[in-house]
Order: structure tokens, then C-alpha cells, then sequence
């Protein structure tokens, strides 16, 4: 691995049949990480900032024209397999994970099979699920061969946006694309609680959304593809029951936070995050409610035990997890 973006570090394993492995982003110029952080979340505001001030400071005609163009930025397709699109890519993620730092502790990094695609059920959401981008660009690492993260189809709607988040791997995660990439051959990141989980969270303990998250589940049924409970820890959430009928609405989290200087880049706090092995069954084209719920008991089973396992070496021993 390439010292220039992440540091390997083989571990010991957890059993004699486990062959971990850690990930840890590397540390490097600060100015490039707050513009790495800048392009991933900032763009939203930027837009934001483009239309106020073009209302308020251009003629009408002028601020029309100004919307026209963000229109159409909208609406043109975008090359996924774009040059320099993936080259701002990888700067991004290679910034943002030594930003924090990043590190992600792989329990068996043998369990993964390149001729399987896998769901990953990453949690929780929080303000934004950044260890699911992290985690799919550390996948060239695992036995992947291609990977996807499902995102909100609302993010395909902002000007901007679309472009950085398509370059970095993100479709939307509505069920016929889903399935679509999977059959495919694309393993996919999804974050099982969605937006409504992060009107659960509190300060003091974590909160996963998942036992009514059966969908997911349904679809690495039909696609026979193994799902990996996936875990980052300690993040924190905003609540509000207004925001979050306005949320379903929108299918986006309208709320306002706050970071580092007072701005939308998250304080530098390190994130651990750990992925488990994978949960294999049998391939059933048409599972019934009962097969579905049985699978969904193994990954809340599994995602509670990754928690509990690890919460130690991430550095909240007394951390607890509400699985909802």
C-alpha cells in the first residue's frame, strides 16, 4: 500500500481462522485536506451562496441567467469514468481521511471474495456518513473489485454536487438502482438507518435505526450478496421531530451545524471504524417476510457484537449502542 495515502498495519488476528488488518490515513498539509473537506461538504453552501447573492447583488435578468446555468448544470449527464473527475476523487479521500484521522480495522480481511458483490450496512448516518466514503475508497484494498455508495436521490438534484459525488463513487439509493449495481456486479454501501436515524441520536450513547430496515436485507437475498456490518464511532446528531417529517419529505436532513472556526467542516476528531465479516446465506430470488426478518435478526446481532468488541480499542470502553 502506497505510504502516500493510507498506513497497513497487519494485527493480530482474533482467532486463528481471522486475518485483520488496519487502515490509518495519513497526516499531510492542512491546506489540502480543508480544500478536500471544502469540495465534499461545502459545495451545497456554495451553490446556496451563488443564488443569494446573485438575487441580491446582479440584475433580474442576470440572476435568471445565473439559474438557467445551475439548471442545466443539474440536468447534463455526468461521466462517471471522467479523468480528472477521479483524480479529484482520490485527492479528496486521500485528504479527508488524514484530515481526521481515519482508521479502519478490517476484522478479516480474508472473508472477502472478489467473484461476490457484498452490501455493506454501514451506521449510524449522522450529520454526514463520511466513514462510507472513506470505507469505499479503501476498498480497492479489500477483495473488491468494484464498489458503490447509495446516497440520497436528493443529492442528485444540486448543481455541483452531483459532479464530485458521481466521481467518487455515490448513486442513488433508490431500489432499481440498487438491485441494478448489484447484478452488476457492484458491492454497495448503504447507510440502513437513513435519515430518520439521526433524530434518534443522543450525546452520551450511539443509536442504529435498523430492526424495521428490511429492505436492504431483501435485496442481498435476491443478489446473493453476503452483508458486512460496518461501524464508525462517535458522531454527533442533531434531533427534532419537525425536521424530520421535513426530511422524509425532502429526502435530505435539512438542519444546521457547525464545526471547526464555526464552519461546515467537522472538528478534526480522529474516526475509528471497524467492519466485520461478512453474513452469508442462500440465494432466494423470492424470500418471505420471515426469511427476510431472520437475516435482518443475524446483522443487528452482528452489528451489536461489532460494537461491543471494539469499542474498547476506538477509545469509548463505556460507549453504548441502542439498536432501534
Amino acid at each position: 500500500m502506497s505510504k502516500e495515502t493510507y498506513g497497513i498495519r497487519p494485527l493480530a488476528p482474533l482467532s486463528a481462522e481471522s486475518t485483520p488488518a488496519e487502515y490509518t490515513g495519513k497526516t499531510g498539509s492542512l491546506i489540502h485536506e480543508f480544500i478536500a473537506m471544502t469540495l465534499w461538504l461545502g459545495t451545497l453552501h456554495f451553490v446556496a451562496f451563488i443564488v443569494v447573492a446573485s438575487f441580491l447583488l446582479l440584475p433580474l435578468h442576470k440572476f435568471f441567467m445565473v439559474l438557467g446555468m445551475l439548471v442545466v448544470l443539474t440536468f447534463i449527464p455526468v461521466n462517471d469514468n471522467n479523468k480528472w473527475g477521479l483524480y479529484l476523487a482520490r485527492y479528496i479521500f486521500k485528504n479527508v481521511a488524514g484530515y481526521f484521522p481515519v482508521t479502519v480495522y478490517v476484522e478479516d480481511i480474508k472473508a472477502f471474495n472478489p467473484n461476490l458483490t457484498y452490501v455493506f450496512g454501514y451506521e449510524p448516518h449522522s450529520v454526514w456518513p463520511l466513514g462510507a466514503g472513506i470505507l469505499a475508497d479503501l476498498a480497492r484494498y479489500i477483495p473488491i473489485t468494484k464498489i458503490k455508495i447509495l446516497a440520497s436521490s436528493a443529492v442528485f438534484y444540486v448543481p455541483l454536487l452531483r459532479h464530485y459525488w458521481t466521481w467518487m463513487g455515490v448513486s442513488s439509493v433508490n431500489k432499481k438502482n440498487f438491485l441494478s449495481l448489484l447484478k452488476a456486479g457492484y458491492s454497495c454501501i448503504m447507510v440502513p438507518g437513513g435519515v430518520q436515524e439521526t433524530f434518534y441520536m443522543k450525546h452520551d450513547s450511539e443509536v442504529a435505526f435498523v430492526k424495521a430496515r428490511k429492505g436492504f436485507i431483501r435485496l442481498a437475498m435476491e443478489t446473493d450478496s453476503p452483508v458486512v456490518p460496518s461501524y464508525a464511532y462517535k458522531w454527533w446528531k442533531p434531533r427534532g421531530k419537525f425536521f424530520l417529517k421535513l426530511s422524509r419529505a425532502m429526502k435530505f436532513t435539512p438542519m444546521v451545524y457547525w464545526g471547526t472556526y464555526w464552519s461546515f467542516i467537522p472538528f478534526r476528531r480522529p474516526i475509528y471504524m471497524v467492519v466485520g465479516k461478512p453474513i452469508h446465506f442462500k440465494k432466494n430470488s423470492t424470500p418471505s417476510m420471515e426469511e427476510v426478518s431472520e437475516v435482518l435478526d443475524q446483522y443487528v446481532e452482528a452489528l451489536q457484537t461489532l460494537f461491543e468488541k471494539h469499542k474498547t480499542r476506538a477509545g469509548y470502553p463505556d460507549l453504548e449502542l441502542q439498536i432501534m
